[in-house]
């Protein structure tokens, strides 16, 4: 039997022995060992996940952790009140030159805006046959009216001439006296009527009221006007008028003489005025008192029509203390703010001056290098611990000491 089975391997081949029964029992124990220590494995990287996630939860509730906040320190400064008011520049004078008895065609327009004018320079005629006619009509009808009225102030001299010696009866010589002063009354109602037809063929040639510049020019050669209609506009620039309205609270702050700054938008030039009068009255509609400043322009170089900013200051400089103006919320004259003393946020009122230019200028109570809350302070409280991040000095902007600040701005008329 052995033999048989040796003779499928070659010669000199040893054949394997057979498998024990102990090989297979180690085989057979080594599966659920190498389950077991999975398992283990598993369980050790979900219970160093666990412990992970663990260790990243915030234990301390959030009223009781720091809040973060930035913070300014707050300047020290003077302040000044101000008004500030929106005006309109007007010339000295200004005349809209056009028709004021006739209606006719326009004839001819001899200007246009920037020519420079004389008193009495022509600057349109119109198209008016109709009116020389006329006057021609009424002042032929004044010379036969006077004819006549000469001609029966002799008959009624030569009647009372003749009433001396008897020839003419009385009643004869009054009654032509009485037609000699109606032919009289008649000639002088002629020449009144010749004088209005003498008025509009003047009213024909437009004439230049004063020296000036031709501000506009409404019309063309071949347009139709009507009395009241504008051809051309002039204005006398010499001396410019900076007119504007404030509020009734403060007409006394509006007094003659008071110097005031001007700032002409349309050039962005600044100019130094004095008030010149001021209305003694307010409007009845909008409650404003009209105040007026007169610039003096020889060279002409301020366009009117424009805007101006009028600025006037009030009192004295007073020391100041400025913050932001977004670290505060304002109500009326109070600020509520939030200031930091270590790590501990205080809400303090103080009071307001005045604001300018994104800047808040409060009493001196509020004492300069105080650090003020600017950003995060919508979800603070009182006494809440904060963690301050110190802002760069560029958040606010630098003040000179003598600014001002504005408390008030109104609109004045365009």
């Amino acid at each position: 039997m052995n033999t048989q089975a040796n003779s499928n391997f070659p010669d000199g081949a040893q054949v394997p022995p057979p498998a024990t029964p102990v090989i297979q029992h180690r085989r057979r124990s080594f599966i659920p060992i190498a389950i077991g220590m999975g398992s283990i494995l598993i369980i050790a990287l979900g219970a160093t996940m666990v412990v992970h996630a663990e260790s990243r939860v915030n234990k301390v509730a959030l009223d009781q952790s720091a809040k973060p906040v930035t913070v300014v320190e707050a300047q020290s400064t003077t302040f000044r009140a101000s008004r500030t008011y929106v005006g309109t520049l007007e010339p000295w004078v200004e005349a809209k030159v056009g028709p004021q008895m006739v209606s006719a065609y326009v004839d001819t327009v001899l200007v246009r805006p920037g020519a420079i004018v004389k008193k009495g320079e022509v600057v349109a005629t119109l198209d008016c046959r109709n009116a020389n006619a006329t006057s021609q009509a009424v002042a032929m009808q004044a010379r036969a009216v006077e004819a006549r009225q000469e001609a029966i102030a002799h008959e009624a001299t030569r009647l009372n001439g003749l009433l001396d010696g008897g020839f003419v009866s009385p009643n004869e010589a009054e009654q032509k006296s009485a037609q000699s002063s109606a032919e009289q009354a008649q000639l002088l109602a002629t020449k009144a009527q010749l004088l209005g037809t003498s008025l509009q063929v003047n009213d024909c040639v437009l004439r230049s009221p004063f020296a000036g510049e031709i501000a506009n020019r409404t019309i063309d050669p071949g347009a139709f006007v009507r009395p009241g209609i504008s051809i051309v506009s002039v204005v006398d620039r010499a001396t410019i008028r900076v007119v504007a309205d404030a509020p009734e609270i403060d007409f006394g702050f509006l007094s003659p003489g008071t110097q005031v700054k001007v700032h002409v938008l349309a050039t962005n030039k600044d100019l130094t005025a004095t008030i010149s009068r001021r209305a003694p009255a307010a409007d009845p509609m909008t409650r404003t008192a009209h105040f007026e400043m007169d610039v003096a322009d020889p060279d002409r170089a301020l366009p009117v029509g424009t805007t101006a900013d009028i600025h006037i200051d009030i009192g004295t400089p007073k020391p100041a203390t400025e913050i932001p103006l977004s670290a505060a919320t304002v109500k009326g004259d109070k600020a509520v703010l939030f200031v930091v003393d270590g790590n501990i946020t205080h809400k303090r009122t103080v009071q307001v001056k005045g604001e300018r230019e994104g800047r808040l200028f409060l009493d001196i109570a509020l004492t300069p290098g105080t650090k003020v809350v600017t950003e995060g302070r919508a979800l603070l409280s009182d006494n809440d611990k904060v963690a301050a991040t110190l802002s760069k000095p560029s958040a606010i902007a630098p003040v000179s000491p003598a600014s001002t600040g504005s408390v008030s701005a109104t609109r004045g008329p365009e």
